[in-house]
């Protein structure tokens, strides 16, 4: 199965820079309506057989033009929604408190589950409730899904599932709005990242880090 985890397009909390994870969420700035429009596009080349999209708002009305290309309905799932900020939301990510988030989240990522965001969810709820709509997803039969979630849940689920993401590479690495992880596996057999918004990600064995991405041969010295 091939799994693409897509991040929302832009909302104004976005650009201020804000932990906005409760539902249902805000809507899209101008730029995000356009980033949206512009991912069947993008996709073009993937050969989609289901679209999934997370409760908030900004999740849906990205995960929409995708699937009306594609003529299929949006299957909308809880489970892939941003990890609940709790006591943190709507704080600025980049002060003090706010970076206790990202911390908090990488430590799940490293086995730390039972840790919990100041009352918001622990790393064993997250993981579980994302692991679910991908078990359904695989269950669909579909050969290639997209998932429409958010960049924190989304990292974090990689680097917890993906056997050649590391997680400083994670951690270095903000996915941009509309941002796409490929990956291909299952559930029972395990998961492998491709591509991390459009870099390939170095294969398990190959000479580099674990989850280096690394140029396109064509932009190589």
């Amino acid at each position: 199965m091939r799994l693409l985890l897509v991040r929302h397009a832009e909302t104004p909390s976005n650009v201020r820079h804000l932990l906005d994870t409760a539902p249902p969420g805000p809507a899209l700035t101008a730029l995000g309506e356009e980033q949206a429009a512009a991912l069947p596009a993008a996709l073009a080349d993937e050969d989609i057989e289901a679209v999934y999209a997370s409760t908030l708002i900004r999740a849906r009305l990205t995960a929409a033009p995708l699937a009306a290309a594609r003529r299929l309905d949006v299957r909308v799932r809880d489970g892939i929604r941003e990890i609940a900020a709790g006591d943190l939301e709507m704080l600025p990510g980049d002060s003090e408190q706010g970076r206790l988030y990202m911390k908090t989240v990488f430590a799940w990522a490293a086995g730390d589950t039972a840790l919990r965001l100041p009352g918001g969810e622990s790393g064993a709820q997250v993981l579980a409730r994302y692991d679910a709509v991908v078990a359904e997803a695989a269950r669909s039969g579909a050969g290639t899904v997209a998932l429409v979630s958010h960049g924190a849940a989304i990292r974090m689920w990689t680097a917890a599932r993906a056997g050649n993401v590391s997680i400083p590479f994670a951690a270095a690495h903000p996915l941009r709005n509309t941002g796409v992880v490929a990956l291909e596996g299952g559930p029972a057999t395990g998961w492998t990242a491709l591509t991390w918004a459009d870099e390939t990600v170095v294969p398990p064995g190959e000479p580099g880090p674990t989850g280096e991405a690394v140029p396109d041969a064509e932009q190589r010295p």
